[in-house]
């Protein structure tokens, strides 16, 4: 017969001994608080942020790609002919405009990030973080400005190689690249208030393409607009679209059309300040 012996080992000292809530709040305080991240530093970090997410889905480049050259290539070929009596002589006239077509078009991804980021509760993450609250929308702009900087680079190489030859030389493609992604990046506010009111991404595609398409093609993009009927002409010669390409078109010409140019980056700060304040506020609220 045998007995079974049940030995209960004894509990270390210093398990039991209670721990001083002066001592565990030393222990807290112990190192110094990271200093809070500046205005910049917070939306440098959320654009590089939206730069590695182009590194793991290359597809995304898609569009400041292949799209471009499609476009180029279709506008001049088939159109040239027609409107310019050769597609050389059109080319000089339509690669600067479809350079601000293309650009403007792309500027829509931005809202459609916002509005992914919205679903899948990231954003959540982000307003509890102690940075400078516009640091997330600043970022996705930042790093955007880098599709549309690849973008030119793409149409521009393009319509070298196709016989585009610019009187500005380097300095005036420069310039007009400049202000067309200054402008671009404020432009892309107006996607990121709709990413934040609209439910879903395909609504945000789908209202961004309403408003870019009839400020794209009602344009001096692709015609003089002195062909257009004279109410058309109106609303033409107002558009902020015309205004910019008109500014980029003048730079690469060799040109420094100073009303254009003023009225493009007026535009800008307009579509900050207004679509900037509304995003804000959705941002703070929603």
């Amino acid at each position: 017969m045998t007995t079974a012996t049940t030995t209960t080992a004894e509990p270390r000292a210093e398990e039991l001994a209670p721990v001083a809530t002066d001592t565990l709040a030393a222990l807290l305080v112990a190192g110094e608080r990271p200093p809070r991240p500046s205005a910049w530093a917070a939306s440098a970090a959320f654009g590089w942020r939206a730069v590695l997410k182009i590194k793991h889905v290359p597809e995304q480049l898609f569009d400041v790609t292949a799209f471009p050259i499609m476009m180029v290539l279709m506008y001049t070929y088939l159109f040239g002919g027609a409107l310019a009596g050769s597609t050389g002589e059109y080319l000089q006239f339509l690669l600067p405009g479809i350079l601000v077509m293309n650009v403007v078009m792309i500027t829509m991804y931005t809202g459609v990030a916002v509005n992914t980021d919205i679903q899948k509760g990231v954003f959540d993450r982000f307003r509890t973080l102690p940075i400078w609250r516009p640091a997330p929308m600043v970022g996705y702009l930042l790093g955007d400005m880098l599709r549309y900087v690849l973008a030119s680079i793409v149409m521009v190489t393009l319509g070298l190689i196709m016989g585009f030859r610019p009187a500005g030389g380097a300095v005036g493609v420069l310039a007009g690249v400049v202000l067309l992604v200054a402008f671009s990046f404020a432009f892309s506010w107006i996607w990121t208030m709709f990413g934040l009111m609209l439910r879903s991404e395909k609504s945000v595609m789908g209202v961004s393409m309403m408003v870019i398409f009839p400020l794209t093609f009602l344009s001096n993009i692709f015609v003089d607009p002195r062909t257009m009927p004279g109410w058309l002409q109106a609303f033409v010669n107002n558009s902020p679209v015309t205004h910019l390409s008109s500014g980029v078109r003048g730079l690469m010409a060799g040109d420094w059309p100073a009303a254009e140019i003023a009225w493009s980056l007026g535009w800008a700060g307009a579509l900050v300040l207004v679509f900037g304040t509304a995003t804000m506020r959705l941002y703070n609220r929603k």
